[in-house]
């Protein structure tokens, strides 16, 4: 399900938005907007996960796992 919203933005985004459509690097206003809150809430959950980690001890094993996993392209962009 999806819900229509306005958003009120200042003229310099609309017109950087309205860019990348035109360029054909996106294929509408909405792609754009919905691919950065996408983004933005990745990158909360990541800092969430970080802070939850920096209280852990450190554990050789966990150690092992989070390298690896960066190590790793997930393809998320």
């Amino acid at each position: 399900m999806t819900t229509q919203i306005a958003v009120r933005l200042p003229d310099e985004m609309v017109q950087f938005v309205d860019h990348l459509v035109a360029a054909g690097e996106a294929p509408s206003r909405a792609s754009v907007l919905e691919h950065a809150l996408a983004r933005e809430i990745r990158r909360r959950i990541a800092a969430r996960d970080a802070l939850v980690l920096a209280g852990l001890r450190a554990d050789p094993e966990l150690t092992v796992l989070a390298e690896y996993a960066a190590r790793l392209h997930i393809g998320l962009e």
